[in-house]
């Protein structure tokens, strides 16, 4: 099945309630579920637009055998995505035969509304303002390269460097061509909001991971030493794994489990571009896992990820409306899931910091899970002062939730997030209390604006573009 043939039929599932974007996605036998994806949720988003269009030029009563669907995903890829470059076989033919009248009524409707672009056709609710007025965050991926070499690229491409942003305003201002590194968080690049980089040569070699601001959080928080043992407890898709393994260098072992075979296998494909050798993946219930098992007994970080409403990703809206507000039947069952896995990992027996995050805005997937584990092992373990800086914390349900941070399109520029960082309570020296206790992840040195002389054999850090 071709590209646009699959999005359509995700587009004709998703209508008929057959699932949401991303579950039809994963479940189609399309290779390139990332392609598939964004193809599908831009032609979603510009729906209304495209149905407008294609009424008003009489496409579907001039070719009675094209498909609605079909029709919708065809004209969002010539009129607003790439045009049918480098492929669209008959759909390119059928479409050329309409584009003159097509792209009259789009410009046409333009009018009408009073605006010039594209995105200003949207509707208020999926208008450019929410995830894609968002910057667009890009971590380097340390395994291949370093933000110096990938600044100077971009710099050749005809981008301006703007050093390290001195505050969000700084985020909200980039327009054009300009970029910045991020304020907090190390080896964060920030590119403006429509800025796409999914054909970019640096994304396409594993160089660049793309990665939304508040997604870098729990890696960064977790912060294992090189030749650490760590878990990934629900490890699909898998940026965050990459990002640990970045951390670790590659030394050390991670086990990453996930219960979804094909998101793991599309994990294995993102883990082998960036170059990660470190990683052991299961398809396993992370309940499952017994603490007690030999291999893990030198786990001393675990990363818990669990599955949650989904309340903070802006794109969630897209997919599934009303995602935003879960039912308290659907809290109750996910909070009451995310407590046994928080309570699992707890137990294992070497354990010293553990970082608990979701994509969530709701308390009782946050806070309340948190503190209830908490008091499930009272005096065990505590929440760890994280990341003073971070401007947006959690709810005061508790003493100590301060201690937790939130993120949100408003406050941080992300989407909506929740971490907080849980360490074991250790009697022994100082220096060993010091060692485990969360970082305080102050900004590494950033990239030079200046542009560097190269210098043959200098440097260790290795060529963007290999």
């Amino acid at each position: 099945m071709g590209l646009y043939a699959a999005a359509a039929g995700v587009l004709a599932g998703v209508e008929n309630r057959q699932g949401s974007i991303k579950g039809l996605v994963y479940s189609s036998n399309f290779q390139n579920v990332k392609q598939l994806y964004a193809l599908v949720c831009e032609t979603q988003r510009y729906s209304a637009v495209l149905d407008a269009v294609i009424a008003s030029a009489g496409l579907l009563r001039a070719e009675k055998k094209l498909r609605p669907h079909l029709a919708k995903v065809l004209v969002y890829e010539l009129l607003l995505g790439k045009g049918f470059r480098g492929g669209g076989g008959r759909w390119k033919a059928l479409l050329g035969r309409h584009q003159a009248r097509l792209r009259a009524e789009l410009a046409r409707l333009k009018v009408h509304r009073g605006v010039s672009r594209n995105e200003d056709l949207l509707e208020v609710g999926s208008r450019p303002g929410g995830v894609s007025q968002l910057p667009r965050f890009v971590r380097v991926n340390t395994l291949k390269t370093c933000s110096d070499d990938v600044v100077d690229y971009f710099k050749r491409q005809g981008f301006s460097y703007q050093g390290r942003a001195s505050s969000l305003d700084d985020l909200r201002a980039l327009k054009g061509k300009h970029f910045l590194l991020d304020p907090l968080m190390p080896e964060l690049l920030v590119f403006p909001a429509q800025t796409d980089l999914h054909e970019h040569p640096l994304y396409r070699a594993g160089h660049l991971i793309l990665q939304d601001r508040a997604s870098c959080l729990p890696a960064m928080l977790l912060n294992p030493p090189p030749g650490s043992h760590v878990i990934d407890a629900c490890a699909a898709p898998g940026n965050k794994t990459s990002h640990l393994a970045a951390l670790l260098k590659n030394q050390g072992k991670i086990f990453a489990f996930d219960l979804d075979a094909k998101r793991l296998a599309s994990m294995a494909t993102l883990l082998a571009r960036a170059g990660i050798s470190c990683c052991e993946l299961a398809e396993e219930d992370f309940l499952a896992v017994s603490p007690s098992e030999p291999r893990y007994r030198e786990v001393h970080y675990i990363l818990l990820d669990p599955s949650c409403s989904g309340s903070g990703m802006p794109s969630r809206q897209l997919e599934e409306p009303g995602a935003g507000t879960p039912s308290p039947a659907r809290l109750h069952a996910l909070a009451g899931f995310q407590q046994r896995a928080l309570c699992h990992a707890l137990t294992f027996p070497s354990l010293k910091r553990l970082v608990y995050s979701t994509c969530s805005l709701c308390q009782e997937e946050n806070e309340d899970v948190v503190r209830d584990a908490l008091q499930q092992n009272p005096g065990a373990f505590r929440l760890a002062p994280a990341l003073p800086a971070w401007p947006h914390r959690g709810l005061s349900t508790f003493p100590g939730a301060e201690h937790c941070l939130r993120a949100s399109p408003e406050t941080t520029l992300s989407g909506g997030f929740f971490v907080a960082v849980i360490e074991r309570v250790e009697v022994p020296s100082s220096a060993s209390q010091a060692k485990a206790s969360a970082p305080e992840c102050t900004p590494s040195p950033a990239p030079k604006r200046k542009k560097r002389q190269p210098k043959a054999g200098a440097g260790a850090c290795t060529p963007p573009c290999t």
